[in-house]
């Protein structure tokens, strides 16, 4: 195996430790050497609080959550073969805003918030499919263009909702949209799903590869093309379900990460996943940490500072012709 893309993974491991150990100095609560000295030691401590309860939770969400929208951007890109293909295609980031939004308006808990937005999510994904599959002649395209009809009724139900808002829940649910971390209760649930969607998709990474070359090539090299294309619509929506759920709809994470990765080590899906995972998850860290940080004590959503970094370097990968996936 080439030198270069293995030291591209070790980088990225360093930065994505480099990350979360920035997200544990950053706050408004700043955090003398002798209470880090105390917090080591496991004495309980108000800054240790501060530090284990809030910004490590919550840097581990975003580390999950950023790794899961990485993870399934470049899965799609690989599926579809297609640079501009990321984890909302299907319209699973429409399903996860209803439900949020009507918990929010209902003046729900954050616990049901979670819950509605991962069955609104699952509920899309049901609904894209099902219409898709028809009589039985189920495609790509019509997969593809059910999800993108199935996005455009739910951005049209989400845009209703905002309309008919009280002022008082509006701003909230804004923020959602936007992508918010502040409301997440646990990094646990988005790190198992992250945890089981690479035990599941890892061994199937050298399949990916001979697909990357075609479906009928695939084949002949002796592919399940049908059975791998599904398994990867699937598991990409349900980790696209599992990080809007948790943070709400952040863009360009799962489209712009998996372009900066194939810069740094090429198109090898053995590499290029694990790869993009982690500086996906390094990425909205940090993202994170400056939207909490910038403005202190006020917040910005994530999502906003994203899309702020992801336009620009998309914009450049553009300009340079590099990105392709062939």
């Amino acid at each position: 195996m080439p030198r270069r893309p293995l030291v591209a993974l070790a980088l990225l491991l360093l930065l994505t430790l480099a990350s979360l150990v920035f997200a544990m100095l950053s706050g408004a609560v700043v955090i003398t050497p002798a209470e880090w000295l105390q917090i080591l030691q496991g004495q309980p401590t108000l800054a240790a609080e501060v530090v284990l309860e809030l910004r490590l939770p919550r840097a581990l969400a975003g580390f999950a959550c950023g790794a899961l929208l990485a993870f399934a951007g470049t899965l799609m890109q690989a599926l579809l073969r297609n640079p501009l293909a990321d984890p909302y295609i299907l319209g699973v980031s429409g399903g996860a805003s209803i439900g949020a939004l009507v918990s929010i308006l209902l003046g729900l808990g954050a616990l049901m918030l979670d819950a509605l937005a991962f069955g609104g999510a699952l509920g899309a994904l049901l609904l894209v499919f099902g219409l898709a599959h028809g009589d039985g002649s189920w495609t790509q395209t019509r997969l593809l263009l059910t999800g993108v009809i199935v996005a455009a009724g739910c951005g049209a139900l989400v845009t209703l909702m905002l309309a008919i808002a009280p002022e008082a829940r509006l701003r909230g649910m804004l923020f959602w949209l936007m992508g918010d971390l502040a409301q997440t209760l646990s990094p646990w649930p988005p790190l198992l799903f992250l945890g089981g969607a690479l035990l599941l998709a890892l061994p199937f990474t050298r399949e990916l590869n001979l697909l990357a070359r075609g479906a009928e090539s695939a084949q002949t090299l002796g592919v399940n093309v049908r059975f791998l294309r599904r398994l990867i619509y699937f598991l990409a929506a349900l980790t696209t379900a599992a990080a809007v759920s948790s943070a709400g709809a952040i863009g360009f994470i799962g489209l712009v990460v998996p372009h900066l990765t194939r810069l740094a080590i090429g198109n090898d899906q053995r590499l290029l996943l694990p790869a993009a995972t982690l500086l996906g998850g390094a990425l909205l860290m940090v993202a994170d940490t400056l939207a909490r940080t910038l403005i202190a004590p006020e917040q910005l959503p994530v999502g906003v500072l994203t899309a702020l970094l992801g336009v620009p370097v998309f914009l450049f990968l553009l300009s340079r012709g590099k990105g392709r996936l062939t």
